[in-house]
């Protein structure tokens, strides 16, 4: 490749991080643990624009403060101040980057994917994402604004 194309492929890379901005996320309630950072990706405004028959990567470190065997994940969209279950393709967290049992002290990523059907109405709305130990105790949960649009 040559030196002009290295240029401009680095040039498009640093103009694309320039124009996102940073996931502004709010924490909902973490009882088990401690949120660390929230990253949903591509999401370069806000309220995060979701193309219909898009996929969009999630990826969360926590910490967590107490053991579990098993964790799971729970994701509503609050449509009005109302939750409406959103199903996701792997809600079971040890097959999503954590390796279980989860432990008391130690640091997890969480990593999965969210597909955006074509079906889904075109809206404003927030979204839910918990993350639940065996007792069903979040070990995180945040909320981000979300924009779900035609492709």
């Amino acid at each position: 490749m040559s030196l002009w194309r290295v240029a401009v492929l680095w040039a498009v890379v640093f103009v694309s991080v320039a124009v996102s901005e940073p996931l502004v996320f709010k924490d909902c309630g973490c009882v088990q643990g401690k949120l660390i950072s929230v990253d949903v990706s591509p999401c370069p405004t806000q309220p995060c624009p979701l193309v219909k028959g898009s996929t969009y990567t999630i990826n969360v470190t926590f910490t967590s403060s107490e053991d579990s065997p098993s964790c799971s994940a729970v994701v509503h969209g609050l449509i009005g101040g109302f939750p409406v279950p959103f199903p996701l393709p792997e809600a079971d967290g040890c097959k999503s980057g954590i390796s279980c049992p989860v432990k008391a002290g130690q640091t997890y990523t969480y990593l999965t994917k969210m597909p955006i059907k074509p079906e889904y109405p075109q809206m404003k709305l927030v979204v839910r994402w918990e993350l639940r130990d065996a007792d069903n105790k979040n070990y995180f949960c945040w909320v981000i604004p979300v924009h779900i649009v035609d492709g």
